[in-house]
Formats: C-alpha cells, sequence, structure tokens
C-alpha cells in the first residue's frame, strides 16, 4: 500500500468489507472525491493510482481508491460486471459520511473501471455528479464481448485468464496464450492447471442480446437513461471505441446532462501512433516515462472535474478529436458537421486472391457482375498480424503478411493526390454466399503506403446466418479519425477469419467454443450487377488544411 494512503475496508450491504485506499489534501477541510474502483490492485504499478492520486491531491481532491469485490484484497466472490451497481451505491453512501467528504463525487478511470462508472451511475446515487469513462463503453454484450455476432476471443480471453479466475492477478499476454486448445472451452483451464474462470464460462454461454448484459449487470435501470455529466474518452484503435461512440450519441440524445467527447489516435493502453520507425515509448515499467505520460493521461479529465466539482468556469470544448497522421480538431457535434459519404467498390474481382496487389477498389461500380471464391479451412484460419489487439500500436505490422494468403481478398484504390481526412462512421458491405450453414465476414481498411507497406486503419467482423443463397452483410467498420496521404492507397481486406482476435468458425453447425472438429466450407464473394461490393466512408472536405499544434491541456 502507498505510504500516503489509508486502507480502510468498507462493508458492503450484504457484510463483505472492499479494500480501499483513502489519500487526502495537504489542506484541511471538506472537499471533493474522486472516486476509482477497479479489479487491478488499487496500489499496484499496472494501474498506478498512487501517481494519479498524487496529481489529483495535489488539485485539492479527495481520492478513494477500491478493489472491486473479489478481487486482490476485497472479500467476495470474483465475477466479473454483476455486483458492480450495487457495490458502487454503499461506497457512495460511505465517502459522503465521512468528514472530510463535501458531499460531491466523481469517477475516474479505464476499461473495466470506466464501466464501474457506469455501474455507478446507474445505482443512482445522489452524490454522483460526473463521471470520466475512458476506453469503455455500456454496451458489454454488444461490444465487450461479441462484434456483430462474433465472440472477440484474444482480447476476452486474455483478460478471463488475467483477472477472473480468482482474486490474484497473473501474467498473461494474447502472444504468451496457446490459442491451440480444442474445444475452445478449455482455455483457461489449460492455462491455469484445470482452474476455470466463472466469469468467461458464463460469457461464453451468453449470446450478446441476452438480457444479462443489461438488467442482469446494471439493474433496472440501463445508465444511458439516467446520465450524469460525462467525459467520454476514447482511441481510434481502443477495442471499445464502436461501443464509447454509441454511448456518448445515446447521452447527448438524453438531454439531461453535458455531454464531453475527447478521441486520440491511441489504443486501449493510451499508446499513441507514431511515425513509422518511430519507437513507442512504453510507460508500464519505466517510472520516468510514467511521470511523463501522466499529466497527458490526465489532461482532459482535470478541468472536466474542476467544473463539475469544484464549480470553476472553465471552456471545455463538446468534442474535441485528433485527426491520426495530422492534428487535433475541436467540433460541437460527432460526427462533425459537413462530411460527405465516399463509396470505394470493389472491381476487378478476378484477380482478388492474387496477393495484396490483387483487386482494384473504384468510386464507380462493375457493372458486370462477378464471383469470387475461396475457401475457409477452420484448422488453418487466416491469422491476426496484430500480436496483441489491446496494444497495437506498440507497432502495427505489414498486412502483406496475411494478403499473401489465397483465403484473403484484396482491393485496392488508386493513390491520392490529396490528403483525404476519413472522419466518421465506416462499413463494408459485401455479399457473400457460403456452403457451410453459417460464416463469419472479416472487413479490413488498410493504409498501403508508397513503399507497398500495407498498415492497418480498421478491422470489422459479422456473424452471418444462412449464407446461402448470397445475403448482403454490413460489417461495421468503427468510426474514424485518420488522414490518408499523398501517395497512399486504400485497400479492403476480406476474409472468413481473423484468429485470435475473434472465434473461429468451425464450419459445422457446432457451438465454436465447444467443436472439436472442423469442415471446410467454400466461400464465396458476389461482385458488380446487382450484388452491392463497397466501402462507405465518410469524408470531411478540406483534407490539408492547417491542425492546431496540440491538445488543450
Amino acid at each position: 500500500m502507498d505510504e500516503r494512503a489509508e486502507e480502510v475496508m468498507v462493508r458492503m450491504r450484504d457484510g463483505v468489507r472492499l479494500a480501499t485506499d483513502v489519500y487526502l489534501p495537504a489542506a484541511p477541510g471538506r472537499v471533493p472525491t474522486v472516486l476509482v474502483r477497479l479489479p487491478y490492485d488499487k496500489c499496484g504499478p499496472f494501474s498506478f493510482m498512487p501517481v494519479v492520486a498524487r496529481h489529483l491531491t495535489e488539485r485539492g481532491y479527495a481520492v478513494v481508491v477500491q478493489d472491486v469485490r473479489g478481487k486482490v484484497r476485497s472479500e467476495g466472490e470474483t465475477f466479473a460486471f454483476v455486483a458492480e451497481a450495487r457495490d458502487a451505491a454503499d461506497t457512495l453512501e460511505w465517502i459522503v459520511s465521512q468528514p472530510w467528504s463535501d458531499g460531491g463525487v466523481g469517477m475516474f478511470g479505464d476499461s473495466y473501471y470506466g464501466f464501474t462508472q457506469w455501474a455507478a451511475v446507474a445505482a443512482g446515487h445522489p452524490a454522483l455528479r460526473a463521471i470520466v469513462p475512458r476506453m469503455t463503453t455500456t454496451e458489454v454484450g454488444t461490444d465487450w464481448m461479441y462484434h456483430q455476432g462474433v465472440f472477440c476471443l484474444a482480447t476476452m480471453g486474455e483478460w478471463a485468464m488475467h483477472t477472473w479466475v480468482d482474486r490474484y492477478l497473473y501474467e498473461v499476454d494474447v502472444p504468451s496464450i496457446d490459442w491451440s486448445v480444442r474445444p475452445l472451452a478449455e482455455l483457461v483451464p489449460a492455462h491455469h492447471g484445470g482452474r476455470r474462470s466463472a466469469s468467461l464460462d458464463r460469457w461464453m454461454r451468453t449470446p450478446p442480446t441476452d438480457p444479462f448484459w443489461t438488467l442482469g449487470i446494471y439493474g433496472p435501470s440501463h445508465p444511458l437513461q439516467r446520465p450524469v455529466p460525462a467525459l467520454h474518452c476514447a482511441g481510434w484503435w481502443d477495442v471499445f471505441r464502436r461501443g464509447a461512440f454509441r454511448d456518448h450519441a445515446a447521452a447527448v440524445r438524453a438531454g439531461t446532462r453535458p455531454q464531453y467527447l475527447v478521441v486520440d489516435a491511441t489504443d486501449h493502453f493510451d499508446d499513441e501512433l507514431r511515425a513509422d520507425g518511430e519507437p513507442v515509448e512504453d510507460f508500464l515499467g519505466d517510472p520516468a516515462a510514467l511521470e511523463r505520460f501522466v499529466p497527458r493521461y490526465l489532461g482532459p479529465a482535470l478541468p472536466f472535474l474542476d467544473r463539475f466539482l469544484m464549480g470553476r468556469e472553465v471552456r471545455i470544448p463538446a468534442v474535441r478529436w485528433r485527426l491520426a497522421n495530422a492534428g487535433w480538431r475541436e467540433s460541437s457535434s460527432w460526427p462533425p458537421p459537413g462530411l460527405r459519404e465516399l463509396r470505394l467498390h470493389a472491381a476487378d474481382a478476378a484477380r482478388a486472391t492474387f496477393g495484396p496487389e490483387g483487386g482494384a477498389l473504384a468510386e464507380a461500380p462493375d457493372g458486370l457482375g462477378t464471383t469470387v471464391a475461396w475457401t475457409h479451412d477452420p484448422s488453418d484460419p487466416v491469422p491476426d498480424v496484430i500480436a496483441d489487439p489491446w496494444r497495437p500500436l506498440l507497432g502495427l505490422p505489414d498486412e502483406r503478411d496475411v494478403e499473401i494468403r489465397d483465403d484473403v481478398l484484396t482491393f485496392t484504390a488508386e493513390p491520392v493526390d490529396a490528403p483525404v481526412d476519413l472522419v466518421g462512421p465506416a462499413e463494408a458491405v459485401l455479399t457473400v454466399s457460403s456452403t457451410g450453414p453459417s460464416m463469419h465476414l472479416v472487413a479490413k481498411l488498410v493504409d498501403v503506403f508508397p513503399t507497398g507497406r500495407a498498415r492497418r486503419i480498421t478491422e470489422g467482423v459479422c456473424a452471418v446466418e444462412d449464407p446461402d443463397p448470397e445475403r448482403t452483410v454490413r460489417v461495421d467498420l468503427g468510426p474514424l479519425g485518420y488522414r490518408l496521404r499523398p501517395g497512399h492507397r486504400l485497400r479492403l481486406e476480406v476474409a472468413a477469419s481473423c484468429f485470435p482476435r475473434y472465434l473461429v468458425h468451425p464450419g459445422t453447425a457446432e457451438d465454436p467454443w465447444f467443436a472439436t472438429r472442423t469442415r471446410r466450407n467454400a466461400v464465396r464473394l458476389h461482385v458488380g450487377g446487382s450484388f452491392p461490393a463497397y466501402v462507405s466512408l465518410s469524408v470531411l472536405p478540406g483534407g490539408g488544411a492547417e491542425e492546431e499544434a496540440g491538445p488543450p491541456w
């Protein structure tokens, strides 16, 4: 425990006690509180809360950091999501009863400790005045666990192994996991010597639309039905960005409390997009790098908390976003006004399986219908070239390593002669059929450099039921904020797997979690004629306009 903190065991309504660190500012008196509730060790290096607490107490806040139920030093059952709303309400009630509390509480944090903020909102305690959910979303079933019906295996499997086996935290990373385990339902026991994750066991048998992901984890009131002032913080390469943008939009539509959005060119761990060859500074494990990082980490949150907890007059832009490969922007809303749609249609489909420089992307659709076929082999799925989807920006690899496969289709546009700013929603609209009872469809949008290097911008996946006869599928590629520079080209990749990022389809009617046998399927993409086959992008006119030098914090 950090020597500046007082540890308290705070009793919940059922008698379970949660380990809680309290940091107080030097000046005595009643002050507002910033609460953080997390499963990653309230005083450990992974979440670096003692460093964060120092910055906040120097600003005049009390800081309360709590191990959630069943984790590290707290009592109770280790099970993700289900107890957070009521435990947040009990913790808020405890805070406002303390002699140092002025009765106002804000919350802060990333990922799961962004979710605990939304759970606290659902609980409806009146002390909660503002939240700063970072790299997270309320959409646990439809964004954390599943993307358009396909389980997010690498992220949720690794997370279960690291966090949700018991009260301890384990050294696990995505590249170290043995993904060859079959059935995949035995992934955690194979890694942990037979011990299971009760949380993952629940996730794998709960479809994304099950009420468990709403009523089961939030209770009778969804947090977006009772929004508090919120600063939604996202990253263009964060695995939860789709849900974060939908949360912001839903909260704005509710119209009852101010909502703000900040989006950076970062991933889930706040690694920044850098120029090719420029190293990314990994602040975990490097105290000097951490000290440089924390002001950037807290920068957007501090004026927001000052305004809603301390009543200070602070200007906060409604939307602040960083255009990747360019600079920071402000807008009155998201998406920003003035966008136009750019449709790039798949063409020259007969060449699509001929490697990276396969088919074409053109602004006019191909008038003649063409079909291109490939084989989905579940025993040899298309690998995800990004080793760790939590931290892709530690080094985005060259997509040509998978584009050479004959089960990956490529369609590439001509080089652009001026900057093109891809800003707002993106999707791939594709028509497919398969000899299997169902399939997964993966689409990637790739930036092709003048050297030929292919760097991923985004990807999406969709479960396709009964794909024979032909099915037109809309693959959500998520919101974008990316400048395509002069001389660069856009490429669309199409495949039926991206493993282990997404759960692989066995090619049979079996549940992918429990399948031990697989079957090859023939898959066809239908291009041109009456079959839609295009990527829809939103473009902000005026590409190349002078950008702002840096963020406002």
